[in-house]
């Protein structure tokens, strides 16, 4: 007969000063010094520690340690979930619609560059969005934001770091996208060149102010409301992220583009005033021990995934000549099977963290992988695995019914199309899952590596890099078998 005991476990947000449960329900202090000083984290141990509750199951096989409240189960994780992700795809339709709209402007008509510039910019923009929402979850989950100095040290500390990071990916991707132009044979002139560095740099400053704000107020008002902001926070900051970085590119290029004759001039300075506050977000974010870290480990993973993101962007800018369909469900499929994906790596590192935190040892915090099918057969997240693979049907559906519905872009809505669409999704999805899964455990975990700083560009730009192939290849896969209709291509 298995008993339960409830026993009170205080944790410090930075250091593991827990009364671990040992055998038959009796506990062991670890020792701590009362003037430890702070660490790198940067939350003093004078901040009170948070109070979990642990259950402890004693049976014939030893004790079993875990959060109480750790997996609230599956229906509330439904309910948390499927409407972020509802409003999450909402905002990708809506970028998916205008991406289909400015693909007629004359300035990406003219300057081709930006057509592979916004996959790669909107994929870096969106890593550093939703690496923000996983670790401020993280942190809010661990009770690392209880107090008015903790909020305020992550908080400033995190938008100078958001700043100077989207600046430079913006730059990156800038110089990626005129390399990727260049290997295509297209003539690159410097007119071009300075619109798409001042577009691209002034959009990334901007939208990372207003998304990195919603983020952490988003991340505070879940606690209060009982929310798990690991199933809230993320996917919202990737539609938003997409929706609100793509407005704002289309604007400024647009605007830089209209005033020819000072074209040179306001991007130049554009370009030499946003550089120059490069080296002030970065030295502000190195002077704030919750963020300097970050510094260090964060660079390879989103310059990696603006790689991986600049393929798809060279995919997409190669076929929307051939299917101009596919505009406005690349950034739906994109951004569904990266949301969801990233969601789970979310919660995935938020799991380890607390079971490092509690010097727990169930096999419920090891970080073993279970091999391709475990994905979806066996493991602790394998029914928030399942779930949110079956969200892609019905949520996928409803986007291309809206599409159809309010006849945006180059759209007829045809049985063989919505079946392919689904199948693609679907497969997206799977994989992205499967990879997620592997990664976190298996590679960053076990080498030590936070998860919440690397995992989620990896993920993300792989859904790019997928969504983006696999749509391209269902496109030239229907076309061959004679469905030539609007939906696919003129």
């Amino acid at each position: 007969m298995k008993k339960k005991e409830e026993v009170t476990v205080r944790r410090r947000s930075d250091s593991i000063n827990s009364e671990v449960p040992v055998e038959g329900g009796s506990t062991s202090s670890s020792e701590q010094n009362a003037n430890d000083s702070e660490d790198d984290s940067g939350i003093s141990d004078q901040s009170n520690p948070e109070i979990s509750t642990l259950v402890i199951i004693n049976d014939h096989s030893g004790t079993h340690t875990k959060y109480a409240d750790e997996n609230p189960g599956l229906f509330k994780n439904f309910i948390q979930i499927f409407f972020p992700f509802l409003i999450a795809g909402a905002g990708m339709m809506l970028a998916g619609i205008l991406l289909d709209y400015v693909q007629h402007l004359k300035v990406f008509v003219e300057v081709s560059e930006l057509f592979i510039l916004v996959p790669a910019l909107l994929g870096l923009k969106g890593n550093l969005e939703m690496t923000l929402a996983s670790r401020l979850s993280t942190s809010a989950n661990l009770g690392n934001m209880d107090t008015c100095k903790d909020r305020w040290l992550l908080t400033w500390g995190n938008l100078s770091l958001i700043q100077g990071q989207a600046l430079v990916v913006a730059l990156v991707a800038t110089l990626t996208s005129i390399m990727l132009s260049g290997i295509g044979g297209q003539h690159l002139y410097a007119t071009h060149i300075l619109l798409i560095g001042g577009s691209s740099m002034s959009a990334a400053c901007l939208a990372s102010a207003i998304l990195s704000s919603l983020m952490i107020v988003i991340v505070l008002l879940s606690r209060p409301l009982q929310i798990d902001p690991d199933n809230v926070a993320t996917p919202i900051a990737a539609s938003l992220g997409d929706l609100v970085t793509l407005c704002i590119l289309s604007g400024i290029s647009y605007g830089l583009y209209r005033v020819k004759d000072e074209t040179v001039v306001i991007s130049s300075i554009l370009c030499g005033v946003l550089l120059i506050l490069i080296p002030f977000w970065l030295c502000l974010a190195y002077y704030n021990t919750t963020t300097r870290s970050v510094l260090y480990s964060g660079w390879i993973p989103v310059l990696s995934a603006m790689l991986i993101s600049s393929i798809g962007g060279f995919i997409l800018s190669k076929t929307v000549s051939v299917f101009p369909g596919i505009a406005i469900y690349s950034p739906i499929i994109n951004g569904i099977g990266g949301n969801l994906a990233a969601v789970q790596a979310s919660r995935i590192s938020t799991h380890l963290h607390k079971g490092s935190n509690a010097n727990a040892k169930s096999t419920d915090y090891k970080y073993k992988w279970n091999g391709i099918c475990g994905t979806f057969w066996k493991g602790y997240h394998t029914k928030t695995s399942i779930l949110l693979l079956i969200m892609v049907v019905p949520g996928s559906s409803l986007f291309l019914v809206l599409i159809h519905y309010i006849k945006a872009g180059h759209t007829t809505l045809s049985a063989l199309f919505f079946i392919s669409y689904l199948i693609v999704a679907i497969m997206q999805v799977a994989i992205l899952l499967i990879f997620t899964d592997w990664m976190v455990h298996f590679i960053f975990w076990r080498l030590s590596l936070d998860p919440d700083n690397i995992a989620i560009p990896f993920i993300t730009a792989l859904g790019d890099f997928l969504g983006t192939g696999l749509l391209a290849g269902a496109f030239h896969i229907l076309w061959l078998v004679g469905d030539r209709d609007s939906d696919v291509g003129d």
